[in-house]
């Protein structure tokens, strides 16, 4: 197979990156792509607006709903210690191992995942001119041929590019047409337009809150920033998409309540984010774990992923912080005497935007201006639906409850 190979940021997928694809695949070059969402961009690193899985599970998302056939994402990059460059990410994913199996597990036959491939590196022509500066250059040149869509109104020599690149490392470039329009992903969160965004990606960001105030990180320190994003990377090993998105939007959720009610935002964000960091390990390293943390105060299956993720977030994530260990603890039960930062935190996990198991508008509405409301309303909820399933409530919810005068 002719396998094309896109790589991006995708910080939002935009009109400009389907066009891209789409005009690659009819240029005759080849015969399916394979997208790959960066993780640790050497020109981005820790500055793309959102972590690398909301990026990858945005583009998985929008290729289903669009339908584009013979398109495939990868997730090639989370398996890379270090800065993703693309020689050491095309090592990788054009091994024999990895495509075939990757090429079987999207639905290609096992004959054909197995035959020889030709890989061709879809670039923009304007970053052609470039790129004999890239990281290793000649390397990449040993994996790839390099496809590059010559774009509207680009001003770029390319046949001065190719020329040089052939005659300085030796590799190929094929040329081919850019069927699009001319858009950018910087440009769309910067005016907040998104109506050149797919519908797929638009219903994922809206789904997650993204792009908003509550996700622009204002006020957190590089230290937490760069926490906040190899968390993602870290935690995307262990948790399905579904909970991985969760757990960071409450990290997102819960630094913006830290700013409104005095809390270190830092620590929020952390602390959020790890949450549910243990919720997908199996029971009994969940038991262990939790006892470790917390000896038998924790016995019901459905809470053990608390105290085990403190202990997880600090002997595999390196969390030494109390505050923030205690906030994953305590983060389904409450307990009496509760931190700021604990109540951040569980409030966050039951009203995260992409919660929609009842109508939660007037607790989120409450959680902007008085903690101590929704905190209520949100313990009342709990206490009504243990209530209806016959369920003994918790000794440390029944303390938390004390407190809030319930």
């Amino acid at each position: 197979m002719r396998i094309g190979i896109f790589g991006g940021s995708f910080d939002p997928v935009h009109n400009g990156h389907i066009a891209m694809i789409e005009s690659a695949m009819k240029s005759g070059f080849i015969d399916c792509v394979i997208i790959i969402p960066s993780v640790r961009n050497s020109f981005k690193l820790y500055t793309n607006k959102l972590p690398p899985p909301y990026r990858l599970y945005m583009m998985k998302e929008t290729v289903e709903g669009l339908s584009l056939k013979n398109c495939f994402v990868s997730d090639v990059e989370f398996d890379i210690e270090g800065v993703s460059y693309t020689a050491v990410v095309l090592a990788k994913l054009t091994s024999e191992e990895y495509i075939r199996d990757f090429l079987i597990a999207n639905g290609v036959k096992r004959k054909k995942a197995e035959e020889h491939h030709d890989f061709f590196w879809i670039m923009g022509s304007d970053t052609l001119g470039s790129f004999e500066t890239w990281y290793k250059p000649g390397e990449i040149l040993n994996f790839v041929t390099l496809l590059a869509a010559v774009r509207p109104g680009d001003g770029t020599d390319v046949d001065k590019a190719k020329a040089s690149i052939e005659k300085n490392l030796g590799g190929k470039v094929g040329i081919f047409r850019l069927n699009g329009i001319e858009c950018s992903s910087s440009g769309i969160t910067g005016s907040g337009d998104f109506s050149e965004v797919p519908a797929p990606a638009r219903e994922f960001i809206a789904r997650h809150a993204l792009y908003s105030d509550n996700t622009m990180l204002s006020g957190i320190s590089d230290d937490a920033r760069k926490k906040f994003f190899e968390s993602a990377v870290w935690m995307y090993h262990y948790l399905g998409g579904k909970r991985l998105l969760h757990t960071l939007n409450v990290g997102y959720l819960s630094a913006h309540l830290a700013g409104v009610f005095g809390c270190d935002k830092d620590k929020a964000l952390i602390a959020g984010a790890l949450h549910d960091c243990a919720k997908e390990l199996p029971l009994d390293q969940q038991l262990e774990k939790a006892k470790k943390y917390s000896g038998e105060l924790f016995t019901e299956k459905k809470l053990l992923h608390s105290p085990a993720g403190a202990t997880f977030a600090k002997e595999q994530f390196g969390i030494e912080d109390p505050e923030i260990l205690d906030a994953i603890c305590y983060h389904t039960t409450g307990r009496g005497d509760m931190t700021l930062l604990e109540k951040i935190v569980y409030l966050a996990d039951k009203i995260e935007p992409s919660r929609n198991y009842t109508d939660l508008t007037p607790i989120r509405e409450a959680a902007e201006k008085d903690l101590e409301s929704a905190m209520r309303m949100t313990a009342a909820a709990v206490k009504d639906k243990f209530v209806s399933q016959g369920r003994d409530i918790h000794p440390m919810t029944l303390l938390m409850m004390r407190d809030l005068g319930m």
